[in-house]
């Protein structure tokens, strides 16, 4: 017997189509059967969305579930399950695990321990070395073969010019796009926040914005020679989206991404020593901050992703120095998004559900963030009107390392089907 699902009086927004329009949404064994028209719901389940936005389903192409190795922090359960509250379907995590994701072997176990949870799906992105220790090629082959989407060396860049050529080439031939943490160590080694007024302020070392951006001018020359496809994580300074921007010029296959946190917080926001603010790339000053979101609003930015990065109370609230970087982001991501990019006129609405949909996958090749007929049953509901308060103690992360608490927003509560069932809401 067919399972049929019936989303009613949305406002249904479909950046793959165009599609704009208060209309019903038909699923039907776990695809989308119909979009607007007539839709008969006689004898499905129906869900009202009256006064709310229906999107394709949000992937996150950018999370740490931390899971083997670092369950006391996240694991792949309650990872995608904060995903889930967040109105994400779809997350893509990074391999810096314990054991690091350098084999098909532990490709496979999060595939299958996702796929055991039924719930959020789950796209593991593979290490670019073996250790992420910058050195040895990883087994991207068998990887790929077991199903990464990417592979990147997340956290840890990869300093050696002539691996990552190899590196390229061999992602070239697999298709698959190379993503890169771009940081020179030796320009950041020691520092905990932005290089500025503020670290000299605070009497913490800096991070100068130069780090990341001789990484990216040094990683698009090698694009250049290989064609590989390669994209930027965590873009964070105003030099490298003007890098992005002049080699996409150039028609080199070069993407990039923004975090939330990044468009949304500056260097000058940190609170005195709380190391909710520490992460990586630091939080940058005004200029850097006004360059992310005007390389958003050019389209330079191909992507939004929340760098979901969890840890436990024990490892983030030590001294500032010695707290690891990062911050949760999955359940923040749509109201920050609609707070600082929406509401303020400087995007539409719909190019905000285009870099959570379209976007990632079109890096990634996904064949997700679409609701053509047809398609996977992956659908994200959300509100930009109403108003509510972020509570982190009540998150569905296993940690509470956010800057974000207590904040209120108007939008953001979101409800995640995957597949035609609902995983995760915090919709009233």
């Amino acid at each position: 017997m067919s399972r049929r699902l019936v989303i009613k009086n949305g406002r249904v927004m479909d950046p793959s189509s165009g599609f704009d329009a208060v209309a019903d949404v038909a699923i039907e064994d776990e695809v989308i059967k119909q979009v607007g028209g007539d839709v008969d719901a006689t004898g499905a389940e129906v869900i009202d969305a009256t006064g709310l936005i229906v999107a394709p389903g949000f992937i996150d192409m950018h999370v740490h579930l931390r899971e083997p190795g670092f369950e006391h922090s996240e694991t792949i359960e309650t990872g995608i399950n904060a995903a889930a509250a967040g109105g994400f379907t779809t997350v893509c995590c990074m391999p810096n695990t314990n054991p690091v994701n350098d084999s098909a072997m532990v490709t496979n176990y999060i595939i299958e321990k996702a796929r055991r949870l039924n719930s959020v799906t789950v796209y593991p992105i593979g290490a670019i070395t073996k250790g992420s220790l910058g050195e040895e090629l990883a087994s991207i082959g068998s990887m790929k073969q077991a199903g990464i989407v990417a592979i990147s060396d997340d956290g840890k860049p990869v300093m050696n010019a002539r691996v990552m050529r190899r590196a390229m080439e061999y992602a070239k031939a697999f298709h698959i796009p190379v993503i890169q943490h771009c940081e020179d160590l030796h320009l950041s080694h020691g520092g905990d926040m932005h290089e500025g007024m503020e670290s000299v302020r605070l009497g913490l070392r800096g991070i100068p914005a130069c780090s990341e951006d001789v990484m990216v001018a040094r990683d698009i020359l090698l694009t250049e020679v290989t064609g590989a496809r390669y994209h930027v994580a965590h873009l964070s300074t105003k030099n490298s989206v003007a890098m992005v921007a002049f080699a996409k010029a150039k028609g080199l296959p070069v993407t990039c991404e923004v975090t939330p946190h990044h468009f949304a917080l500056a260097d000058s926001d940190v609170l005195p020593y709380d190391s909710n603010y520490k992460m990586k790339p630091p939080l940058r000053s005004g200029p850097h901050v006004q360059g992310c979101i005007d390389g958003i609003v050019s389209g330079t930015v191909d992507a939004l992703a929340t760098d979901h990065a969890p840890h436990s109370g024990a490892d983030k609230m030590q001294e500032f120095e010695r707290c690891p970087f990062g911050i949760l982001g999955l359940e923040t991501a749509i109201p920050l998004s609609l707070h600082h990019l929406v509401h303020p006129g400087r995007i539409s609405l719909m190019k905000m559900i285009a870099l959570y949909t379209t976007g990632p996958a079109g890096v990634l090749r996904l064949d997700r963030g679409t609701l053509r007929v047809g398609a996977q049953a992956d659908i994200t509901i959300f509100s930009a009107t109403q108003k509510w308060t972020y509570d982190v103690n009540k998150s569905k992360s296993k940690s509470r390392n956010s800057p974000f608490h207590g904040h209120e927003y108007v939008g953001g509560q979101a409800t995640a089907i995957v597949a035609g069932r609902v995983v995760g809401s915090t919709l009233g």
